[in-house]
């Protein structure tokens, strides 16, 4: 984590304008590969975004998938369990919410919420939540070989940018909502989260479902470098257009089969 500038945009440049302009292009591939997708049936895709308070999920999401068709993509938010939820396994609500074919989800924070607050805030005996690192690769991989193409961002924030966003929730009334007393009482934890986050991208960035590190003090940045590697990896999975059914082909004399767009 201290390799890693979260003010960094050298994989871009500085042009703003320009990182604007790329990632509209973006978007508007987003939607078409989105269609295919979902028209395909064959494959779904998971999105899972991990930063801590004011990381920037919530913008990444607004920006990223402005224009996509809601009924293909579905957002789940992973806040702390409920007293059911506590009482099973760490995975149990987790499953659910995994994408069918040809849908896009979201997780906004996820199960890694399991090695990261619940080690710092000691919320579990350490034996438990060391154990969960094996636990996750293997639902990933399961989730991977069933047909799920998993993306893993963590939006990599410095300590004085989310010193000034949460400032600025305190400061501008239309941000009001945004602030809660716990963005506060994770300041503290600083140096211990990101120990916890380093592990975590070590332990669980596997061939089948790698993290994507993300520097994030600048929004245009991280919308640029989300877009792009979405929009890259739905590409390669080079879906097609599904046909008619033969005999309906037959009747109607129609021949081909169409390539993605």
């Amino acid at each position: 984590m201290d390799r890693v500038d979260p003010s960094d945009t050298s994989a871009f440049g500085d042009s703003k304008d320009r990182a604007l302009k790329e990632s509209a292009r973006h978007i508007e591939r987003l939607d078409a590969l989105q269609e295919l997708l979902y028209a395909c049936h064959s494959r779904s895709v998971l999105i899972i975004l991990q930063g801590l308070d004011s990381g920037g999920k919530d913008g990444t999401i607004r920006h990223v998938f402005e224009g996509v068709n809601p009924q293909g993509v579905r957002v789940a938010k992973f806040i702390a369990p409920t007293p059911v939820e506590r009482d099973h396994d760490f995975l149990w609500r987790v499953h659910p919410s995994a994408p069918a074919l040809g849908e896009i989800v979201i997780f906004n924070r996820s199960h890694y919420e399991d090695v990261l607050a619940a080690r710092v805030l000691k919320l579990v005996p350490a034996e438990r939540w060391q154990s969960r690192y094996r636990a996750i690769n293997e639902f990933e991989r399961e989730l991977t070989q069933e047909g799920t193409l998993l993306l893993k961002f963590f939006l990599h924030l410095s300590e004085e940018e989310q010193r000034d966003r949460i400032r600025a929730r305190l400061e501008d009334p239309t941000k009001h909502w945004k602030f809660s007393a716990n963005d506060l009482a994770d300041r503290p934890h600083w140096a211990e989260y990101m120990a916890a986050i380093g592990e975590m991208l070590t332990k669980t960035s596997t061939s089948w479902a790698p993290w994507y590190l993300i520097p994030s003090d600048k929004k245009w940045f991280r919308n640029w470098a989300v877009s792009k590697i979405l929009v890259d990896a739905l590409e390669s999975l080079d879906l097609t257009w599904p046909p008619l059914p033969p005999d309906v082909a037959r009747k109607y004399g129609v021949r081909g089969t169409a390539r993605g767009r």
